[in-house]
């Protein structure tokens, strides 16, 4: 057992499946997208640290978004774009570097997840008890909020991952662009019957608690507002929460094409491209929404655009 684990402690990894024609395009496309999903995201994070009037509840829990979404893309881009122009049979990766990466990916999907339920939980304290508002949303609640978001996807992934690790390898092959969960128990032969047990577990308790929670939540912000006298203010409200929940749907949608495509071994090139995708076109995609959806940023947005047109005609 210890000489089959010495010898598959360098792991083969696929990567990203590119022809040579191809090969500077879509490391060209990649790092665009990286460059820009960094700059977006942080950028959003120093303007709503900067802006006095962006210190608010349902701002200061979006930063969590922002700095999950950088996280999750620095986990899964920068080792692609390092593997695009080295060759299928020497992309070589250390066990260790490919646990902590699978890490990472699992800990950026369920923060996706968590990190929405509780931006959902501020806009239902704000529109259906907006007299309390104040009351319970303080600074307090705001960092339990937060911790509780990322701590709770750190457990459910800790466990994840260290079920996996736990277990011997037969293999040194990893047939996915990236290190993830199934990567790691792929490369056992031992059972792994606790691992599908715990995966599944973990599937449905963090989909089924985001989607139970997202319904429940839009479902009174609806009836609410729906009812509501003032028109404006129900507009203004389910303007914020339909960008709140575009978001989601996006997350959603990436996330459960990858489980039903693994249901479909045919389709495997299907579900890589996906997986990729998923690390790599929302974290893009939210800053744009939500970060257009703030007043102060498309100002910001306005004065550097329209300085820049003067300075060209000068």
């Amino acid at each position: 057992m210890d000489n089959t684990t010495s010898s598959t402690s360098i792991l083969l990894l696929e990567g990203l499946k590119v022809t040579p024609q191809s090969s500077v395009p879509a490391f060209v496309l990649l790092l665009v997208i990286y460059v820009f999903t960094l700059l977006s995201n942080i950028s959003l994070v120093v303007l709503i640290t900067l802006e006095r009037s962006l210190h608010q509840p349902m701002y200061l829990l979006f930063c969590n978004m922002t700095v999950n979404d950088a996280f999750g893309a620095t986990a899964i881009i920068p080792p692609l774009l390092s593997n695009v122009f080295v060759p299928s049979s020497e992309r070589y990766i250390r066990y260790t570097s490919c646990a902590i990466q699978a890490f990472c990916a699992h800990v950026h999907a369920s923060t996706c997840h968590t990190v929405l339920m509780i931006m959902a939980f501020d806009r239902y304290v704000a529109i259906c008890r907006p007299l309390q508002y104040g009351a319970i949303m303080t600074n307090r609640m705001v960092v339990k909020l937060s911790a509780s978001a990322w701590t709770v996807s750190l457990l459910l992934v800790v466990v994840l991952v260290g079920l996996s690790v736990r277990l011997s390898r037969c293999r040194g092959v990893v047939f996915n662009p990236f290190c993830d969960n199934a990567s790691l128990f792929k490369l056992s032969c031992d059972s792994v019957l606790i691992n599908n047990i715990y995966g599944l577990g973990y599937t449905v308790v963090l989909l089924g608690s985001s989607l139970g929670s997202m319904t429940l939540t839009y479902l009174k912000i609806a009836i609410v507002c729906l009812s509501g006298r003032s028109k404006a203010v129900n507009s203004r409200a389910l303007q914020t929460c339909a960008t709140h929940l575009s978001l989601y749907i996006i997350m959603f949608v990436s996330g459960a094409i990858i489980i039903i495509l693994h249901r479909f071994p045919s389709l495997s090139a299907h579900r890589k491209l996906a997986s990729i995708m998923f690390h790599v076109v929302p974290p893009a995609m939210n800053a744009i929404i939500y970060g257009l959806q703030i007043k102060a940023v498309r100002q910001r947005i306005f004065i550097i655009f329209t300085r820049n047109i003067v300075t060209v005609g000068k």
